[in-house]
């Protein structure tokens, strides 16, 4: 049953801080590190070697906490994720070794979580607020990211473990907030498929250390192309045991959803440039034009500044797509993310030589992003029945993940080869060029699959949740 306005209005605000804790878990890691390895003896190798976990966490972590969310409860895996996160964050800072920091980042990995399993809490106790409150979560999820990263490397100028502690009393809070909201109604039932859940894994890890390290290794090497191939064999394996369960993991139909399909679509198509070319952007920005022929020359605190930029231009758009959504549609809404992110993306090729149009193109990227990740989040959630929106949100979220891996990969792989000949190797500016134009054609994609969306209005009605047999299973 809906709540009436005050009460949810309550509810967001509770979700909206732990969804603060995770933008800042995702972004007050990235400034610090570099001096954190050489504070506790990690080499550039070790700290990749950290981010390389992080990434199989996060991947592992997304439909594994989803789906127990639909089991057990929604509040109940929440709570277990926040405590996750809120122990690595403390271990973190209290201890930095590199063993701390390994474990750490792989208990803050349960952040993926928090998205689908609130989603799931905020779709059966507010409906008439989701699409609101899904806009409001992002835009504050983009904000702290943005705030999280300023924070922690103010913290790290005169100590360089002080910007650890940034995490720790915004976790602390989250836990206190997720002690405090209340459960979703959709309905539970079945058991957890601890076969399927482990292919499923396995594949995952192979697909993401494929991804992470193929530049590494040599894309067409024999490492590259067994991990490749291995990851292929354990997630067909994986669809196969799906479809011979009586309780799959994930249920094989909702991978036949063509509504679902499509938003997952747009949405890995729109991160692999989105948020796939952040690392190059900021490189881009530092890069000294009397030495390399391009770039702006900006130091950190500029940097920060473009991107925090960025940061709050998505929070505009996050905040336009409700209303986008009433007047024009999803479909539309969908298309115009894409089509704005390649016009950001173009901008950036045409305009590159000059700061104030790069920055255009960088800020209506960031535009762009708030746009797709409120209208893709949202409509993961509304396209399948109650009982099954956190796994839902969570295979968005594990589609955006991937975009961004594969993003980033691409992008690298396009700049390594556009290396100039010489001791230092520098990048020649066609590297740059050709990465905005894969990130352009991607953006243009993902707005042919918002296109292809079926046409629905806005606020039209939710699915429903499916009857439960006797025993308390969904049918």
């Amino acid at each position: 049953m809906a709540q009436d306005s005050a009460p949810a209005r309550g509810m967001l605000a509770t979700m909206a801080v732990v969804v603060v804790c995770s933008g800042v878990v995702q972004g007050y890691l990235t400034p610090l590190l570099p001096r954190i390895g050489g504070h506790v003896g990690l080499s550039g190798v070790g700290q990749n070697n950290l981010y390389l976990l992080a990434q199989l966490a996060f991947a592992v972590m997304t439909p594994l906490l989803s789906r127990l969310g639909d089991l057990y409860g929604h509040r109940r895996l929440l709570r277990i994720s926040v405590a996750m996160v809120a122990t690595g964050s403390v271990l973190m800072a209290a201890r930095p070794t590199a063993v701390t920091l390994a474990v750490g980042m792989n208990l803050q990995g349960a952040v993926v979580g928090f998205f689908p399993l609130l989603a799931g809490i905020l779709r059966t106790r507010a409906p008439r607020q989701a699409r609101t409150g899904m806009s409001i979560l992002v835009a504050a999820l983009l904000m702290a990211v943005g705030a999280g990263s300023l924070v922690a490397g103010s913290l790290s100028e005169r100590h360089a473990v002080a910007g650890l502690w940034t995490a720790v009393p915004v976790s602390i809070l989250a836990l206190a907030a997720a002690m405090v909201l209340p459960d979703s109604t959709a309905p539970r039932g079945g058991r957890f498929h601890f076969g399927a859940a482990a292919l499923l894994t396995a594949g995952l890890v192979a697909l993401v250390l494929v991804l992470t390290q193929g530049g590494t290794w040599g894309w067409s090497s024999p490492k590259a192309l067994l991990t490749a191939a291995l990851a292929v064999v354990l997630l067909a394996l994986w669809v196969r045991v799906e479809h011979r369960s009586a309780q799959p993991l994930v249920k094989v139909r909702l991978l036949h959803n063509r509504r679902l399909a499509l938003v997952n679509t747009h949405t890995f198509c729109a991160a692999f440039g989105a948020v796939g070319f952040m690392g190059t952007n900021a490189v881009f920005l530092g890069t000294d034009p009397h030495e390399a022929g391009y770039g702006m020359h900006l130091g950190a605190r500029s940097i920060a500044t473009v991107s925090f930029a960025m940061v709050l231009t998505g929070c505009l758009g996050s905040a336009l797509t409700p209303r986008l959504a009433r007047a024009l549609g999803d479909r539309t809404v969908l298309a115009a993310a894409g089509i704005l992110c390649a016009a950001g993306f173009t901008t950036m090729v045409l305009g590159h030589r000059a700061l104030f149009p790069y920055v255009c193109g960088v800020l209506v990227v960031g535009l762009a992003t708030g746009l797709f990740e409120a209208a893709t989040r949202t409509l993961s959630a509304e396209v399948v029945a109650e009982d099954e929106t956190a796994v839902s949100v969570g295979l968005n979220e594990l589609a955006l993940s991937l975009g961004a891996a594969i993003g980033a990969a691409v992008i690298g792989a396009l700049l390594a080869g556009h290396r100039t000949t010489g001791p230092d190797g520098v990048i020649a500016l066609a590297g740059y060029q050709w990465s905005w134009g894969a990130c352009a054609v991607a953006a243009l994609l993902g707005a042919v699959a918002g296109l292809a969306f079926p046409g629905r209005a806005a606020l039209g009605p939710l699915p429903a949740s499916r009857p439960l047999t006797p025993s308390g299973e969904a049918l």
